[in-house]
């Protein structure tokens, strides 16, 4: 970072700081208003910005949850071209509900997926629509006060601990790393797979989770690719075990290096283009990065990008022998050790509680 322009970002980071501080007081001394509702609502989100997983979280939650009750997906729909509250059908594009709610709209059609900026709104909104509804996942609220979620979820990633950076602009804090307090879950996100005890017991103990809080660790689990432009049936998958392509790796998310790394110890080259985090392609975009794949020599040669990069991506026309080269490659968490038991029967134990036919909710 230029040394020159680090200071005004101090100060602006110290603005930023004081008007969040504030605002989250009045919060907690109740002259704002946080309002609950009487049906579960599970909350999952950061308090940096991007890069720590939460689509992927929450559709662990969706698996979890979808077999046994009505579950509702509940965003703010994040740089759509859109206002208020929109519910998702599968014909919805990234510029109507945004490139997340569509992801989970098209992993998942037969789930209820909505997009509203006031979250209180939407979910008033879902539950004088749909009164069969169960319960409300809330993607990315963690700072949407205005809503008090029976579960809050905050996600850190492992790779960038929160204690260690500052507040937006000079760093990536939405706010005081003090607002992790408000969490009932934690997980600690992108943990490398063969972390050692010692490692995991030093990372709990620099990020001084409160004792109401639980604490689970999760990895990142990168699937078999799947073809963008092409049904599944068409494709010729390439060879990834012959470790011998040439990637060029479209991104527009907010830390691909990953990513990259994890491409780049099983393949002869991976070349990244990073665009902005929920870019929006144009073809002008579409048009480089396919001179860019014919310029690479050879045939062994694939264009590969994110889930969440696919779906801006499906509505350009693209050029009848460029297809079956553009892949996306899914991602999902696991959980380490024994976590997943563990916050399986957390998260259900809330949900059968707090339904509407437990004795609880009734009382």
């Amino acid at each position: 970072m230029n040394l020159l322009i680090k200071p005004f970002l101090f100060i602006f980071s110290l603005l930023y700081g004081l008007i969040v501080f504030f605002r989250n007081k009045l919060f907690d001394y109740k002259i704002l208003k946080s309002n609950e509702f009487h049906l579960p609502v599970i909350s999952v989100g950061n308090i940096t910005v991007g890069g720590t997983g939460k689509t992927p979280h929450t559709e662990y939650l969706i698996r979890l949850l979808k077999d046994k009750y009505n579950v509702a997906i509940l965003s703010r729909g994040y740089k759509r071209k859109t206002k208020d509250f929109i519910v998702a059908t599968e014909q919805s594009t990234s510029e109507v509900i945004g490139d997340e709610p569509l992801q989970i709209k098209r992993k998942f059609p037969e789930l209820i997926v909505a997009v509203d900026r006031k979250r209180v709104n939407g979910i008033k909104k879902l539950i004088e629509n749909i009164p069969e509804l169960d319960v409300i996942l809330l993607d990315d609220a963690y700072q949407h006060r205005s809503v008090n979620p029976g579960v809050n979820i905050l996600l850190i990633d492992y790779n960038r601990p929160i204690k260690n950076d500052w507040l937006l602009p000079l760093g990536r804090l939405r706010e005081s790393a003090s607002g992790k307090k408000r969490a009932d879950i934690i997980i600690i996100s992108k943990v490398p797979e063969d972390i050692t005890a010692m490692d995991k017991r030093l990372f709990l103990m620099n990020a001084g989770a409160k004792s109401h809080q639980t604490v689970y660790f999760t990895t990142i689990k990168y699937g078999d690719p799947q073809p963008v432009f092409v049904p599944q049936s068409k494709k010729k998958k390439p060879d990834f075990a012959k470790k011998t392509l040439t990637i060029l790796l479209v991104t527009g998310i907010a830390d691909p290096s990953l990513l990259i790394n994890e491409l780049a110890a099983a393949n002869k080259e991976v070349i990244p283009l990073r665009y902005p985090d929920h870019h929006a392609f144009t073809q002008g975009d579409i048009d480089f990065v396919l001179d860019k794949y014919q310029a690479i020599a050879g045939m062994d040669k694939i264009i590969l990008t994110t889930e969440k990069d696919s779906v801006r991506l499906i509505s350009f026309n693209i050029p009848e022998n460029i297809p079956e080269a553009w892949y996306y490659i899914p991602m999902e968490i696991k959980f380490l050790s024994d976590d997943a038991e563990h916050l399986n029967q957390q998260i259900l134990h809330y949900v059968s509680n707090n339904s509407k036919n437990s004795i609880l909710y009734k009382e």
